[in-house]
Order: structure tokens, then C-alpha cells, then sequence
């Protein structure tokens, strides 16, 4: 039952994340009247009032959070004007083409009226022929910003900007307007110590690596710099279905920690002295967890990394207090740590993603009287995931990489257990020969992974399915993943079918349907008829490469 009403906390804050305005937090005083009701209700009516009121629970507790990020906010008659700001460079910054893009922790303002947010993001960009001096993570600057409140374009599928600063704690942008100035006075603190070393780390891989055509990805690897791979490698990684591999994912940070943990069991139980005071199962959870911490701060405490420590350590703590439940309790205490720490992670298509794949993990190895080989385990697990996770692809990204099983059966071995650990050594020493077999290793994944790209036909199209396709599709991969032997699994097949065969609305022969984007700028229009779709104008080009368009 306890995992069920997990379940329902989770949907609950999930729920408030669609909602287009806060509801009263007045409600907030009737749930535990309403706990002393259903708790007197009989059998089944008393479950089910339960589940309601654990959903009601997750609403109530996001909007509340939600409430608080939104009070920070900068005023509206300061948009746009100048505003003289003392602080320090969070995370690390990137640099575009016309100067750099980074984010910046408010500490004083020098101007008289104006209290802005603490954390906002800024970019700065150079006047023609002119370079914008490095920045670096950790500097304290002062400096006059024309702030914003956050802003972005709002077409129905399309990427949400305001969300994304929102859920980062980020609640205004802008641009730095003339000068920085170094400055002394910022206090000292473990952040700016914590940025100042990844910068060096850094420094030293780009020294190590020079321009290798794959330095980007080790350095997305060691620190999290995710900004230095290129597009182009980016779209590859997309359609072999491996992007979660190409950064600090939670993948890594979790197979750390597990080699940690491993490791310090098998020698805390050679030391009975600590053992008598330890048992070495906890105290390899404890350490598990610290090197998870430590690789999260490597990553510079991004969402995904934070995500997955707030998961381990929802985990360490049930093998700490003796909790010993099955896996699919440790999967809904590490749930409920997430969206505790975190309600928004419902924007994230990782946090969904990533727990869709241990449930169908965990769903697919239930009921097995003995275990299979490792090869064959290896290829199952491959199997489960892809078939388990290609409703929600489709319905987030729609499009599913055809090749994903195979790129990934030869890519994690090579990327979590070879590049990853040569990357972090090459962080912790100041040789060059660590760097150069992480990206010896990555040139090799990287030259499989354009083998398959160029394959007939390696990604699957189609449009978001709709509720009921989803959750047909959802059933026919339980079915399908059940184990051999039980009767009616074939049936899952069917339940495929409206998945990939969607019935998508368009113009009748002699009509023409016209939508207005909003891409900032200019008149971007969508001209559709029965037969055709013609689109005017794709919008402004980023500095990433792509147009609003894409």
C-alpha cells in the first residue's frame, strides 16, 4: 500500500506542474480532517480514500513550493532598466559565439529600490571585433545587468523556457551592459570553491586534449560541461539513442556508487574492528552515497545528477535504518525522495525515463524461477527497457531509435566502466594519459555509433500518441514482458498497434488550416492542407546551430 501511495504523492505533484495557476493553499487545512474520516471507513473505501488524499497531498505540496520560487521575482517596473550587481559566477560558463552565456548568484545590489532574484542568468556579448574577457566559475565581478523577468515562446509541443528556468531556481535573465569589474568582497563559501575546481579541472582537460574532434564529451563526462559537445554529435547521439550516456547521467553517478559500495563491503568486512561497529552492509551504503555526492558536486549539482543522489540516498537510507524491503520499495523511497526535493521533476523527460526503465526492469525479472546467463540477462535487460520506454519516447520526443538496443548493449560497458573512470582520474591527476584513453575510448564508440547512424533506416517518426494509445501501448509491454510460459503474451503485440498507426487531424480536400508560430521575431506561419504542409519563415538561428524552426 506504501508504494502506491507514493505512487499518487508523485502524480499529484506532477498534476500541479499542468495546472495554469496555483490553487489556494486553504485547502491545505482540510487534509488532515479528512485523514481522521477515511481512516474510519471500511476496507476498500478507506484504501481508495487514502490514495486520494496522498494525490491531493502531492498537489497541495508542489503548489506550495511552487508558491515560494514564484514570490522571488523580479519587480516589473525594473524590467529592462539597469541594475548594478555584486556576486559570484555559478557553475561553469559557456562561451558563444559573440561572447558568453552564464549564470550569476546576486549577493548585494548597488542600486537604490531594486531587490532582483538571487540566482539569474546572464549573457554577455561583445561589441563587434571586440572579445568578451574570460569568465570564470567562482569570480566575483561587479557589474550593471538590464534584467528581465523569464520569457519564452509558447507553441503547444515546443520546448518550455519558462519552466526550465523555473524548475533551475532561475527567476530573472538579461545581459551585461559595459564592463565587469573583479571585485573582493563577495563572501567565501564552499560553492565558489566547488566552481573554482571544476574550472581548473577544465582547463586542464582542454590542455590535455587540445582539439580532439571528442574532447567535448570527456569533459561532459569529468565536470558535466555539456555546452562543449556540438550539435552534430548531439543529433547522433539522438538517433542511436545514447544521449544519456554523453554526459554526468545517472547512469554513471549510480554505477559509482555501486563500485564504491562494493568495494568498501569487501574491505570493511576485513576489518572486524570496525565491522563490530559498522555492519559493512551500511557502511558501504554510507560511502556509496558520499562518492554519489562527491561525482553530483563534480557535475556541478545539476537537476539530472541531483535527481539521481536524491534517489541513492533515499535508497541508503532504507538498507540504513534496516528496511529491507524488495527493490520496488527502494524504487519508491528513491521516487518519493525526488519529488520531495524536487517537485518539478515532472518536466524533466529523464525523471520519467529513468524510472520507467528500473520499473520495466524490475517487472521483467520478477517471477523467474532461476537466473539467466549474464549474455542473456544483458540482452533481456536491453529488450525490456527499449520495448517498456518506446510509448514514452514517442509521446516526449516522437521519434524512437531503432538501433537504441544494440548502440547501447556496446556503448554503456565502453562509456560507464572504461571512459567514465579514466575521465575522473584524469580530473584527480595531472597527467595527460588518463584524458587520452577516455577519448581513445569515445573515438571507438563514437566510430560504432556512425556505422549504425548510417543504417537504412535507424529512427522511427510519429506522431505523440494519444491517452488511450498510450496506455494500450503501456499494457501490451507488461504483457510482453512477462515471463515465457504465460499464456496470452503474444496479445501484447496488438496493443502496439495504435501506437505506431496514430489518427492525427488535418485539413478536408479544399481547405487550408494556417498557424502562427511564436518564434520571437518575424511572421513564422504553417500553411497545411490535405496534402501538404508549407512552412514561411523558421525563425531566428541560435547559437547552438539550430533554427526556432527545429
Amino acid at each position: 500500500m506504501i508504494r502506491l501511495l507514493i505512487l499518487a504523492f508523485t502524480l499529484g505533484a506532477a498534476w500541479l506542474q499542468t495546472r495554469p495557476a496555483l490553487p489556494p493553499l486553504s485547502w491545505a487545512w482540510a487534509l488532515p480532517l479528512a485523514f481522521l474520516l477515511v481512516n474510519r471507513a471500511p476496507g476498500r473505501l478507506r484504501a481508495a480514500g487514502l490514495l486520494l488524499l496522498a494525490l491531493a497531498a502531492g498537489f497541495l505540496y508542489a503548489a506550495w513550493r511552487a508558491e515560494i520560487r514564484l514570490a522571488e521575482q523580479l519587480p516589473t517596473v525594473w524590467q529592462g532598466r539597469d541594475v548594478v550587481l555584486l556576486g559570484r559566477v555559478l557553475d561553469l560558463p559557456e562561451t558563444t559565439p559573440n561572447g558568453a552565456r552564464f549564470l550569476f548568484a546576486v549577493e548585494t545590489t548597488h542600486t537604490p529600490g531594486v531587490t532582483p532574484p538571487r540566482r539569474i542568468q546572464l549573457a554577455w556579448r561583445g561589441r563587434p571585433g571586440e572579445a568578451v574577457p574570460r569568465i570564470r566559475g567562482g569570480d566575483c565581478l561587479r557589474f550593471s545587468a538590464r534584467l528581465y523577468r523569464p520569457h519564452g515562446n509558447v507553441n503547444p509541443g515546443g520546448f518550455d523556457h519558462e519552466a526550465w528556468l523555473l524548475q533551475r531556481g532561475i527567476r530573472a535573465s538579461g545581459n551585461v551592459v559595459g564592463a565587469a569589474h573583479p571585485d573582493s568582497t563577495c563572501r567565501p563559501g564552499w560553492r565558489a570553491r566547488l566552481d573554482a575546481a571544476r574550472e581548473a579541472i577544465r582547463g586542464h582537460l582542454r590542455a590535455s586534449l587540445g582539439e580532439r574532434p571528442y574532447a567535448g564529451v570527456v569533459r561532459a563526462l569529468a565536470v558535466g560541461e555539456q555546452d562543449a559537445i556540438p550539435t552534430a554529435q548531439w543529433t547522433l547521439f539522438r538517433q542511436t539513442g545514447v544521449t544519456h550516456l554523453m554526459s554526468i547521467s545517472g547512469l554513471h553517478i549510480t554505477l559509482f556508487a555501486a563500485l564504491v559500495h562494493a568495494l568498501a563491503q569487501a574491505l570493511w568486512r576485513r576489518l572486524p574492528g570496525l565491522a563490530l561497529r559498522l555492519p559493512a552492509r551500511k557502511a558501504g551504503a554510507l560511502l556509496g552515497l558520499l562518492a554519489a555526492a562527491a561525482y553530483t558536486a563534480l557535475a556541478g549539482f545539476g537537476i539530472p545528477a541531483q535527481r539521481t543522489l536524491y534517489m541513492l540516498a533515499g535508497a541508503a537510507l532504507m538498507v540504513f535504518f534496516d528496511r529491507n524491503g524488495g527493490p520496488s520499495r527502494l524504487l519508491a523511497a528513491a521516487l518519493l525522495s525526488v519529488v520531495v526535493f524536487d517537485p518539478w521533476a515532472a518536466f524533466a523527460p529523464g525523471f520519467w525515463l529513468s524510472f520507467g526503465a528500473v520499473a520495466a526492469l524490475l517487472w521483467a525479472g520478477a517471477g523467474r524461477l532461476r537466473p539467466l546467463p549474464a549474455w542473456r540477462a544483458w540482452l533481456q535487460a536491453q529488450w525490456a527497457v527499449t520495448l517498456a520506454l518506446t510509448p514514452a519516447l514517442l509521446l516526449l520526443f516522437h521519434e524512437v531509435s531503432l538501433v537504441s538496443p544494440l548502440a547501447n548493449a556496446v556503448a554503456i560497458p565502453l562509456i560507464s566502466l572504461v571512459a567514465v573512470p579514466a575521465s575522473l582520474l584524469a580530473a584527480a591527476l595531472p597527467w595527460e594519459a588518463p584524458a587520452i584513453l577516455a577519448h581513445a575510448v569515445v573515438a571507438l564508440v563514437m566510430a560504432f555509433l556512425e556505422g549504425l547512424a548510417r543504417l537504412p533506416q535507424p529512427v522511427f517518426h510519429a506522431a505523440a500518441p494519444g491517452p488511450a494509445a498510450l496506455i494500450l501501448a503501456l499494457l501490451g509491454a507488461a504483457l510482453l514482458l512477462l515471463p515465457r510460459g504465460v499464456p496470452g503474451r503474444w496479445l501484447g503485440g496488438f496493443l502496439f498497434l495504435p501506437l505506431f498507426f496514430p489518427r492525427l487531424p488535418a485539413p478536408a480536400p479544399g481547405e487550408v488550416w494556417l498557424t502562427t508560430l511564436d518564434v520571437g521575431q518575424g511572421e513564422a506561419v504553417l500553411l497545411r492542407t490535405a496534402g501538404h504542409s508549407l512552412l514561411y519563415d523558421s525563425g531566428p538561428r541560435y547559437a547552438s546551430g539550430e533554427d526556432a524552426g527545429a
